[in-house]
Formats: structure tokens, sequence, C-alpha cells
């Protein structure tokens, strides 16, 4: 029997577990007035960013590919787009790209209104007409196949690569079985794992996917290397050491785990969504918080998981983010931040694939509707554009 959830289905055929107009300021520049827009519109969200100005040109077209995916997202029911008028991101593409998807869209340009005040009206007005045109919308069921679940882990501890990432790898696996997309990310955190992860993909490590791992690997460490520093050997926070991770190469055996056992099928670089690809895919993404969400959530992740367990409670605008905590005793401590105590694992309560079916069951229901607890009490701004050059 085939395995369904109900979800939004938009005109480009995706489905969303949310239905929200998405507030695009095009540069930073235009973010208080799209601030402003989501505060009097309810059923709007933002993707408040700090780029697309004063960038080379390689960054501009990253922020502008990575909003047109945000704007694209299954999530995403119709989309006011907030530009400023003079700025780099290529905001004509990102317009193209909507309409094309068949989604409503708006467009306000602040100089051309006369300034912010004039803005933020016919911003106001143009965003409740979109809620209003989506919010009857109605649920409809969907095939699990059609899902994209993004994964992530972050405030780890030695918990984290013995219970909740162990958690996520079932859901992970479970999920690439029934013909789904997963994609894992934090290449910074691949270090000294690498040639695990390279041995797993399809045609193995001398194949196109598994020298393209090694790529994104040596790619980021030389980024590291240009400024004069060595990650081998160091690099966790302090909230890491603090849990009992000592250096970068045992942080990632533990959060490698997340991503379960299934062949990776290829590598996505950041402001990719996915489009046909199914199976376990990684993106090329950093390891903090606010670029890695917006990463994902830019692949068209309906969902994702996060495993954490000194606890990590950041949520994401247009995506619902669950918190696996590994570590019982944070568990108790932020039970109105953490969705799931993967804890009891290591208490001995119960099993890997206990727990895992029980994380499934949760992520079902999150994609039905159910909020998740950052959700609920809306801790959802995490967000930012990973870029690779100086604001110049």
């Amino acid at each position: 029997m085939s395995i369904t959830f109900q979800g939004y289905m938009r005109p480009d055929g995706r489905a969303g577990s949310r239905n929200y107009v998405a507030v695009i300021p095009s540069v930073i520049c235009a973010t208080d007035v799209a601030q402003a827009i989501c505060r009097q519109v309810a059923g709007t969200i933002g993707f408040f960013h700090h780029q697309g100005c004063c960038q080379l040109p390689i960054d501009l077209k990253r922020v502008t590919d990575t909003l047109t995916s945000l704007a694209l997202s299954p999530n995403v029911g119709a989309v006011l787009l907030v530009s400023l008028g003079c700025e780099g991101t290529d905001t004509q593409k990102i317009m193209e790209e909507v309409e094309k998807s068949g989604k409503p869209l708006e467009v306000i340009r602040i100089q051309e209104l006369g300034g912010m005040s004039r803005a933020i009206q016919q911003g106001t007005d143009l965003a409740q007409k979109l809620v209003q045109q989506i919010s009857g919308q109605q649920r409809v069921p969907v095939d699990i196949s059609n899902v994209i679940m993004g994964i992530k882990c972050g405030g780890s501890d030695t918990t984290s690569g013995m219970a909740s990432n162990c958690v996520i790898g079932y859901v992970a696996d479970k999920l690439v079985d029934l013909g789904a997309t997963v994609v894992f990310g934090e290449t910074t955190e691949f270090l000294g794992g690498e040639d695990i992860l390279a041995n797993r993909a399809v045609g193995g490590p001398d194949g196109p996917v598994g020298r393209k791992i090694y790529e994104i690997v040596n790619r980021m460490e030389q980024r590291a290397k240009a400024i004069g520093e060595d990650m081998r050997g160091g690099q966790p926070t302090p909230g890491n050491i603090k849990g009992g991770l000592s250096s970068i190469e045992e942080k990632s055996l533990g959060a490698i785990v997340k991503s379960g056992h299934r062949p990776i099928q290829g590598v996505l670089e950041y402001p990719m969504r996915v489009t046909t690809e199914k199976g376990l895919w990684i993106k090329d993404a950093p390891g903090r918080e606010p670029e890695i969400l917006t990463g994902m959530a830019a692949t068209g992740a309906q969902a994702l998981m996060f495993s954490t367990g000194r606890g990590a409670p950041q949520g994401f605008p247009s995506m619902p983010v669950m918190k696996i905590c590994g570590n019982p005793n944070t568990y108790e401590r932020m039970q109105h931040d953490m969705d799931l105590n993967a804890g009891v694992i290591i208490q001995g309560k119960k099993t890997i694939e206990e727990v895992g079916e029980e994380a499934f069951a949760m992520f079902l229901r999150v994609l039905n509707g159910e909020i998740t607890k950052n959700e609920a009490i809306q801790y959802v701004s995490t967000m930012d554009i990973y870029c690779l050059g100086p604001v110049i």
C-alpha cells in the first residue's frame, strides 16, 4: 500500500506542506519594506537576507538563483517581490521563473513608487490580495515519492552521533526506499569522513559523483587555507567541545550518520533545486544554520529534520524544521523547542528503529499540517544566503 500525505498542489506539479505568500526582498536595501509588509499581513512569510548589491558577479548570480529557488518552493503558493530598483540581483529572471511556474506574482519597486512608506502601503495591499487568492486552496492526497526531505545537525554533542543522527538516518533510508528524495549538506563536516561518503557514491570513489565529493571538500578546505586557517584537527565550536567532540574528524564521523546508508546519487550546488532527482543527494553548503537552512529550502524541501544534542532551536520561514534531540537531559530542559526525544536510545529505553518509526510518523504529520515547536513560537526567521566572494 502506498503512503500519501495531504499537500497543496502547485501549477508546476509539485506539492507543498505549507501554503504561504512569500515576500521576497531582492536586495538588503528592500528588507525593511518587506518586513513591514509581513508584520501587517497574516499568511505571509519573508525571506530576509543581507545580499543583492555590491557583490562580485558570481555571487549576484548565486543570490538571484537562490531567491528564485526559494520562490519556487512548493511551500510557497504566491510571491510578492520587493525591489529597490537599482540592485545587482537579476529581478527580471526571478519574475520570469515564477511566472513560468504558474504561481501568482506581484512586484513593487521602492524607487518607482516614491519611497518606503508608499511601497509599504502598496505592498501591503498586494500581499493581502495574494493571501486571499491562495487561502481557499485545499489539501489533496499526494504520494510520498513526491517528498523532498532536508537533513541537518547542529548544536552537536556525543549523543548526536549515537542517537539523533541515527534516527534521522533511519528515516532517510526509509524515504529513499519509498522513492522520495533526501538531501544533506554541511560540507565542512565531511572533513575526515569524505572517503566514507565517496565510497557510497554511485560509481564509487573514482566515478563522477565520488570525485565531486572530494572536489567540494577540497574547495571548502582551500577557502579556509587561503586566509591562513587549517580546519583539520580543530574547528568544533565551544559548544561542540563542551559536548565532548574534540576534532572536526570526530564531529564528521557522527554527522554523516544522519545520511543513512543508501547510495549517494549526486551533488547539488548551493542554489540548485531538485527537479527530477530521486534518492540521496548532497548539497554543497556550510554547516551554519542560516546558510544551510536556506540552501535546503532552496532544494524544494517540504520539511527538514534537524539533529541536536546541546539544543539548537532555530527554524526557517517556509520550511518546517523538526528537532530530533539525542540528549535526554537537553530534551528535558528544552522540551518546548525539541520535537522528539531520541535520548531514550541513550537511556536504553527504545531502539533506533523504534524511535525512527516515531520520527517518520511525526514527519508525515508535519507534512499533513501539524506545526513544529519552532513554528508554534515563531522562531522561524533563521536564513541567509551562502556567498563565495568579498563584499565590494
